[in-house]
């Protein structure tokens, strides 16, 4: 696919490796953009790439399209709703996130 920016890059990973939540994390400010629109941010940041492994690499909206709500009122909300679809939804890489998900042990 072709990513309007490198994930590994500066702008999808801040010169590092980054991966998941970490990657969504930076492109929300705190103090500004609360509450957050789930529509207008997948809008802005839809096409942008989210490394979830070494080897896989999804855009925003593929992972919000399993988020559930449609306003955020601070960033804890957003936060939880994001791990909860990405652990539901094959999007969380590492070992042991099933145990976090409601009706599934691990």
């Amino acid at each position: 696919m072709d990513w309007p920016h490198d994930p590994d890059g500066e702008e999808g990973s801040e010169g590092g490796r980054k991966y998941g939540q970490a990657v969504i994390a930076k492109k929300v400010d705190e103090d500004e953009d609360f509450p957050l629109n789930k529509a207008a941010f997948v809008e802005e940041y839809g096409d942008h790439p989210i490394r979830l492994d070494s080897e896989r690499v999804v855009s925003l909206s593929d992972i919000f399209e399993h988020v559930e709500g449609e306003e955020f009122d601070d960033f804890v909300e957003l936060h939880k709703a994001v791990g909860k679809a990405m652990r539901e939804n094959d999007f969380w890489f590492y070992e042991g996130a099933a145990q976090f998900v409601t009706g599934k042990k691990a």
